[in-house]
């Protein structure tokens, strides 16, 4: 019987957002399931999702995804209407709920969704408490961004 081979760590990552780090805070990150319609299945195994300009908001103790952009195929059944930004429910236990519900509501946060990716056969969603940043803050985060790719380009030079 042969062996199955591990997956690469980055090879079920569907869609990132890769300005919510920039323009966020994140505290705590939550990985959370979608209610999807067959032809969305499709069309995001053939990549055409995007979740740049999503949100999240919680409406009577459920939490709902809006402006995740997911684009039809050519060949969609025919009886399906396909809304490609309709808002879709997002799966999570009461408990991660109260704990969203709590730091939006008390604290002041928002959620933003960081990346969708696949788990085993199922499109999950991971979705993070955020703070905005200041201007200064990002200008931080550069500079220390920077610092460490030369302290690393520093390190492999003197070790040859």
């Amino acid at each position: 019987m042969a062996k199955k081979k591990p997956s690469k760590p980055g090879s079920n990552t569907i869609a990132k957002n890769k300005s919510a780090r920039h323009e966020y805070a994140i505290d705590d990150e939550y990985e959370a399931g979608l209610e999807l319609q067959g032809w969305e299945v499709k069309a995001i195994r053939s990549g055409k999702v995007n979740i740049s300009e999503s949100y999240v908001f919680l409406r009577n103790g459920e939490a709902f995804i809006s402006g995740v952009q997911i684009t039809p195929l050519n060949a969609a059944s025919t009886h399906v209407v396909a809304d490609p930004t309709r808002t879709r429910k997002l799966l999570l236990n009461r408990r991660e709920i109260d704990k969203l519900l709590g730091a939006v509501n008390r604290d002041g946060q928002t959620i933003v969704a960081l990346s969708m990716y696949w788990k085993a056969s199922w499109v999950k969603l991971k979705i993070g408490t955020a703070r905005g940043k200041k201007l200064h803050d990002k200008r931080a985060d550069k500079k220390d961004r920077d610092w460490q790719r030369d302290k690393a380009r520093i390190m492999k030079s003197s070790m040859r």
